[in-house]
C-alpha cells in the first residue's frame, strides 16, 4: 500500500514500512518514516551558538562546511533503524511481521516508546524547541535562565553508553537478514567529517571518501587517529609539540623584540603603494582604529607626515582625539588616497603597482598587554621593532636558497582561479607571497622543525605514534598559517587577530595583523592541537570508557573522486552524504593554501595526502565556471544573445555530470535494500534542479524529505543578505521501475504535494525561503514515482523530450507565494496588483534586502512579472552583479520613480511608499494631509497593504533600534495612524556565530 505524502511528524514522508523491489520485500529504514526535525534542528543551533563552546571537531583544522554533530547522528541512525511497521504491513509481509515483533520485543510500550528512546539515543534528553523559546523570551525581558535553560547538557556531548550500541546493533540487524553482521557506511563526500565522526562513535564501520588531499587530512586526524590512539595520545601532542614551540621559540625570538613585561597581541600593518606624484609610500587602510568607541575604548593611529623628510610616524592617540584619525580612510571602494598630496587614485593604479614589485608594508602599531595591568594597550612601533624586521628580512634572504633547495618553501605558483585570482591580482603570484618576509620566515622555521622533531620522536616512541605526531604537528602549522598571512587583519571591536578565511575566498586585505611568532603563536596553536585532540578523542571514545564494543566502528578513508569508488558492487548496507553545493564554495581553490604546506610536512608520514602538485579542481564536483573561461564566448554589452553556453552555463553542466556519475556510484555499490540519506542546503532552485536530476537519473526514487534547522544563526538581516536555515534530508531508494509519465499526467500531483506541504510547514512555524525549499523535496518525490516524466514535446535529436525538475520546483514556488500572501493578509484573499504582490511575497520569501538575480526572476515568474520592469520601469529594485537589492522608499524617490505629491499611482505600493516617505521626511502632519488628499483615510485596501508590510518586513533589532528603516518607519506609521493593526512581535536579535574559519579571533 503507497500513502502519499503522509502526515507525520515535522516532515513528508511517502510510502509504507514495506517496499517491494524486484520481486523483493524491502523493510524501510526509519528516516522514510519518522523524524523529529525540529527537535534536531534546535539542538543543532545550540550546538553551533556559541564560538566559545564549539565541538572540538570544529578547531582542529580549518574547513568551510561542517554539518553539526546532531544532524549528522541523526541521519546516520534514522538511516540505520527500522520503520515501524503498521498491523496490516504485518500480516502481509513476513519481513515486516519479523521487524514488529522485534521491535515490540524492545519497546512494550509501543511506537511512542521507541520515538522517544530515539530521541535519547540521540543525546536530547529534554525539549529543545520549548527551551529555546524560553530562552528567547527571557533574554527579551532581561531574564538570566538558571543554568544551561535546556536542563540537559549539549546533546553531541553525550556518548552513547554500551546499552546503547548494542540496542543500535540489535534494531539495525532487523532491517537486514539475520546474523548479517555489521552495518557499513559510506559518506561519498567527507569533508570535514561530521557523518564518519558520528558513524564510527554509534558503532557503524565506514568508508569516508574524499576527493581534496587536505579534507582527507583532515579525516584522518578527527575520526581515525583518535579512535585507535585514544585520550592517551594527549600525553604525546603535549610533550613534543611543547619540544616543538620551544625550539621554534628560540630561533625566532630576536625577530620579535619585547619591552619590559609586555606581550605583543598583534602588530598592526597597512599595505603600501608609491604616490603616483612624489613615489613615497603611501599606506592604505579602510581606517585606522585600533579598539573602536563600541568596544568601550577609543584609540586610534595618527599619521605624522614628515614632507620634508619623506617618512611617517605614526603616533597613537585616543578618547576624543581619536574620532577623527581612527575614521580616515586611505583607501575605500576601490578609491585611495595619497598621504603626501590628497590626490585620489585607483584600484587599478593599486593593482598595477603591486603587480610590478611595489607592493609594500607599514608597521602601524603594536597591541601589547602588560604584567599587572588590565586589558589591551597600544604603542607606537619603536626603532628596535622595526630593526627586528629589517633583521627577519636579512635571514629570510640567506636562508630561503636553501630551503627551496631542500623543498621546503612553498614556492608553488598560485594557479589562475575564481578565488585564487583575488591575490593575483595584487602581484601575489606565489603561495609564499602571501606572507610578508617576518611571516614567511616564522612559518618556514616551524616546517623545519616539524620534521626534526618527527625524526628525533621515532627513536623514542611507535612509528604509529610519530606519523601521528607528525600530522598533529602539521596541523599546529596550518593554525600559524591561519593566523599570519597579509590576509589575516586587527578586529579593532574585539581586539584581537581575525584568521586569514574570515570569508570563503581569498580576498585582499590592505590594512593586516602580524602576530608574535616566537612568544605566542607557536605554544597557542599547540595547545590549540592537543585541547582538541584531547575533546574529540574522548567524544569518539565516549570518554574514559575504551572498552573493544564501543570502539567496534572502523573507518577506512578513501582519497579518491565520489565518481569511480574502490568498493564492491552491492556492498554498502548505507549511504549518508552531504554532497557540494554548486558554486558555494571552491573547495579546491581554497585549500590549496594549506596544502602547499601540508604536501611539504606530511611527505615523509603521510605520502597518500601529498602525491599531488595541487589539489584537484577538475575532477571536484562544484560549479566553478572559472575552469570553462576559455571555452565560452567572451560576455560583451550591446551583443545579441546567441546559443552558446556561457562559462557559468557549462560549469553547472559539469557540475551536475559529476553529480550524476557519482550518484549512479552509490547505486553501484548500495545493496538493493539499502538506504540513501542526502543532506542539501540551497536557496537557488537551480542547485535543486540540479540535484534532482541527478538522483533522478541515476536511478533513485525519493521516498521522504524532512526540513532540518541546521545552518549557524547570525545577523543575515543587518548584513542585508538571505540565507536558507534549513538543510533537506532526501530518504532515497533504489528506484523501481515504473510507467512513465507525461507532465500533464502528474502536474496536479505535484501541486497537491506542494500544497500539502507549504501548509504543513508553515503550521510548523517556518517561514522565508527555508518554507520554499522545503516543499522541494515533496515535489522531487512525485516526479520520482513516475520518473522518466516526458514534457510532451522532442528534444534536438528527435526523441521525447525529458522534463527538468525545476518545472516541477517552480510551481512549487508559485504555491508557496500564494500562501504566504494569505498568511501576510490574516487568511484573507485580497487582490493588491502584481507588482506590490512581488514586493511583499520578496521580503517574505528572502527576509532580506538583498538576494540572487535568479532568485528574484523566478519569483517574477511566478507572479507573472517581467524583472527588468521592476528595476528599470518601477525602480522596485537595484540589479547588479548577479544580485538584486531592494529600494527603500526614499531611494526610489530619489529615482525619480516615486513622487508623493503626484495625483495618481499605479500601484498600491506607490501609494504606501509614498506615505512612509512623507511621514518620514516631514512628519505626520504632511502625512495626514496625503491621505486626506488622496482620498484613502480608512481605505481597507490601504490597511491591508500596512498590514502585509509590517509583517513581511523582517523587525529585526540592532542595540534596541530597527535594522530596516521600512521596519522603522511602518512601525511608527501603524502607531499613529493604523493603530487598529496589531503589532507584529519583533524578532530577538541572533546571536552572531562565529567558527573559526569565519572570524576567530586569535588571543593571548
Amino acid at each position: 500500500m503507497i500513502l502519499r505524502n503522509e502526515r507525520v511528524d515535522q516532515g513528508a514522508a511517502v510510502g509504507s514500512a514495506v517496499q517491494t523491489q524486484r520481486g523483493q520485500t524491502v523493510t524501510r529504514s526509519l528516516i522514510e518514516q519518522w523524524l523529529p526535525s525540529a527537535s534536531i534542528g534546535a539542538e543543532s543551533v545550540r550546538e553551533t551558538g556559541t564560538f566559545t563552546a564549539l565541538p572540538p571537531t570544529f578547531a582542529l583544522h580549518v574547513w568551510w562546511a561542517r554539518r553539526p554533530h546532531i544532524a549528522s547522528r541523526a541521519a546516520v541512525i534514522a538511516s540505520a533503524l527500522p520503520a515501524w511497521p503498521t498491523p496490516n504491513e504485518a500480516e502481509g509481509s513476513e519481513d515486516c511481521k519479523r521487524v514488529l515483533a522485534g521491535l515490540q520485543n524492545e519497546f512494550p510500550g509501543g511506537e511512542a516508546e521507541y520515538h522517544a528512546w530515539f530521541l535519547l539515543c540521540l543525546g536530547i534528553a529534554g525539549d529543545p524547541v520549548s527551551s529555546r523559546k524560553a530562552i528567547a523570551a527571557a533574554k527579551e525581558a532581561g531574564i538570566k535562565l538558571p543554568g544551561n535553560g535546556y536542563g540537559y547538557p549539549r546533546a553531541f556531548t553525550e556518548s552513547p553508553g554500551k546499552e546503547v550500541l548494542e540496542r543500535i546493533s540489535r534494531l539495525a540487524a532487523l532491517r537486514g537478514n539475520p546474523g548479517s553482521g555489521q552495518m557499513t557506511l559510506l559518506d561519498m563526500f567527507s569533508g570535514g567529517g561530521s557523518i564518519p565522526f558520528e558513524a564510527v562513535r554509534y558503532g557503524f564501520n565506514t568508508y569516508a571518501n574524499e576527493l581534496n588531499p587536505v579534507a582527507s587530512a583532515i579525516l584522518e586526524g578527527t575520526v581515525a587517529l583518535p579512535s585507535d590512539l585514544g585520550v592517551e595520545f594527549t600525553q604525546v601532542i603535549n610533550v613534543w609539540g611543547n619540544r616543538w614551540s620551544s625550539r621554534v621559540r628560540k630561533r625566532l625570538e630576536e625577530y620579535y623584540p619585547l619591552q619590559g613585561g609586555e606581550t605583543v597581541v598583534a602588530y598592526v600593518w597597512a599595505h603600501t603603494v608609491p604616490c603616483p606624484t612624489t613615489g613615497r609610500p603611501t599606506p592604505l587602510s579602510p581606517n585606522y582604529w585600533l579598539a573602536r568607541p563600541a568596544s568601550g575604548l577609543k584609540v586610534a593611529v595618527d599619521l605624522e607626515i614628515d614632507h620634508e623628510a619623506g617618512v611617517v610616524h605614526p603616533r597613537i592617540v585616543e578618547g576624543s582625539s581619536a574620532t577623527g584619525p581612527g575614521s580616515r580612510a586611505t583607501y575605500k571602494n576601490g578609491t585611495a588616497t595619497s598621504i603626501w598630496t590628497g590626490e585620489t587614485f585607483s584600484g587599478e593604479y593599486i593593482q598595477e603597482m603591486a603587480q610590478s614589485g611595489h607592493l609594500g608594508q607599514q608597521l602601524l602599531a603594536l597591541a601589547i598587554t602588560r604584567s599587572g595591568v588590565k586589558g589591551r594597550k597600544f604603542r607606537a612601533p619603536t626603532g628596535d621593532d622595526l630593526a627586528a624586521v629589517q633583521a627577519a628580512e636579512q635571514e629570510l634572504s640567506a636562508r630561503l636558497p636553501g630551503w627551496e633547495i631542500s623543498d621546503l618553501a612553498p614556492t608553488d605558483e598560485i594557479p589562475d582561479g575564481w578565488k585564487t585570482s583575488e591575490p593575483r591580482r595584487m602581484g601575489l603570484t606565489r603561495w609564499s607571497d602571501m606572507f610578508t618576509p617576518r611571516q614567511l620566515l616564522a612559518n618556514l622555521t616551524a616546517l623545519e622543525e616539524t620534521q626534526k622533531i618527527v625524526s628525533e620522536a621515532r627513536e623514542e616512541i611507535s612509528e604509529a605514534q610519530a606519523n601521528a605526531l607528525g600530522l598533529y604537528l602539521a596541523f599546529a602549522i596550518s593554525k600559524c598559517l591561519n593566523y599570519n598571512s597579509r590576509m589575516s587583519v586587527w578586529h579593532s571591536l574585539r581586539q584581537v587577530t581575525a584568521n586569514t578565511f574570515s570569508q570563503h575566498d581569498l580576498s585582499f586585505k590592505m590594512s593586516f595583523a602580524e602576530l608574535d611568532a616566537a612568544h605566542s603563536l607557536p605554544d597557542w596553536a599547540i595547545d590549540q592541537i592537543r585541547r582538541t585532540y584531547e575533546g574529540t578523542a574522548r567524544l569518539i571514545s565516549g570518554g574514559e570508557r575504551l572498552d573493544s564494543f564501543q570502539r567496534s566502528g572502523k573507518v577506512e578513508i578513501i582519497s579518491g573522486s565520489a565518481t569511480q569508488l574502490p568498493l564492491e558492487s552491492q556492498s554498502i548496507d548505507f549511504i549518508v552524504t552531504d554532497p557540494p553545493y554548486s558554486d558555494n564554495v571552491m573547495y579546491a581553490e581554497l585549500s590549496d593554501y594549506f596544502y602547499v604546506w601540508l604536501k611539504r610536512a606530511l611527505k615523509s608520514t603521510w605520502p597518500q595526502f601529498t602525491n599531488l602538485v595541487s589539489t584537484d579542481k577538475v575532477s571536484e564536483a562544484v560549479a566553478n565556471p572559472y575552469l570553462f573561461k576559455d571555452m565560452a564566448p567572451p560576455v560583451q554589452r550591446g551583443r545579441k544573445k546567441t546559443d552558446a553556453k556561457t562559462a557559468a552555463k557549462l560549469a553547472d553542466d559539469r557540475y551536475e555530470e559529476l553529480m550524476k556519475q557519482s550518484f549512479r556510484e552509490a547505486h553501484r555499490v548500495l545493496k538493493s535494500d539499502g538506504v540513501m540519506t542526502v543532506m542539501f542546503t540551497h536557496k537557488k532552485i537551480s542547485a535543486w534542479d540540479t540535484l534532482g536530476s541527478a538522483l533522478l537519473d541515476s536511478g533513485f526514487s525519493i521516498n521522504s524529505s524532512w526540513p532540518v534547522h541546521t545552518e549557524s544563526e547570525n545577523s543575515l538581516h543587518q548584513a542585508k543578505k538571505n540565507s536558507a536555515k534549513s538543510s533537506i534530508f532526501l530518504g532515497c531508494r533504489k528506484r523501481v521501475d515504473g510507467d512513465p509519465a507525461y507532465w500533464s499526467d502528474i502536474r496536479r500531483d505535484v501541486e497537491r504535494a506542494a500544497e500539502d506541504a507549504v501548509t504543513r510547514f508553515a503550521e510548523q512555524g517556518m517561514t522565508g525561503v527555508d518554507l520554499t525549499i522545503a516543499t522541494y523535496g515533496p515535489v522531487l518525490s512525485v516526479l520520482s514515482d513516475r520518473w522518466p516524466v516526458y514534457t510532451g514535446e522532442l528534444d534536438g535529436d528527435g526523441k521525447p523530450e525529458v522534463l527538468r525538475p525545476d518545472a516541477a520546483l517552480d510551481l512549487a514556488r508559485e504555491k508557496v507565494a500564494s500562501l504566504k500572501k494569505r498568511e501576510l493578509l490574516g487568511g484573507r484573499d485580497i487582490d493588491f496588483d502584481r507588482i506590490t504582490d512581488w514586493y511583499l511575497l520578496a521580503w517574505s520569501d528572502f527576509a532580506a534586502a538583498e538576494f540572487p538575480y535568479d532568485e528574484a526572476r523566478k519569483l517574477s515568474i511566478a507572479t507573472h512579472l517581467e524583472i527588468d520592469d521592476l528595476a528599470k520601469r518601477n525602480k522596485v529594485i537595484k540589479a547588479s552583479s548577479g544580485s538584486v537589492t531592494l529600494l527603500t522608499p526614499a531611494q526610489r524617490v530619489t529615482a525619480g520613480a516615486l513622487d508623493p505629491d503626484a495625483a495618481e499611482f499605479g500601484t498600491w505600493l506607490d501609494r504606501l511608499h509614498a506615505l512612509m516617505a512623507l511621514y518620514d521626511s516631514d512628519g505626520l502632519g504632511a502625512a495626514k494631509a496625503w491621505l486626506s488628499r488622496t482620498r484613502l483615510v480608512d481605505d481597507s485596501t490601504l490597511t491591508e497593504v500596512v498590514r502585509a508590510a509590517l509583517y513581511a518586513i523582517p523587525r529585526v533589532k540592532d542595540k534596541g533600534a530597527f535594522a530596516r528603516p521600512e521596519a522603522r518607519i511602518l512601525d511608527s506609521l501603524r502607531a499613529a495612524l493604523f493603530d487598529h493593526i496589531e503589532p507584529p512581535a519583533d524578532e530577538v536579535e541572533p546571536i552572531i556565530v562565529q567558527h573559526e574559519q569565519q572570524t576567530f579571533g586569535f588571543d593571548v
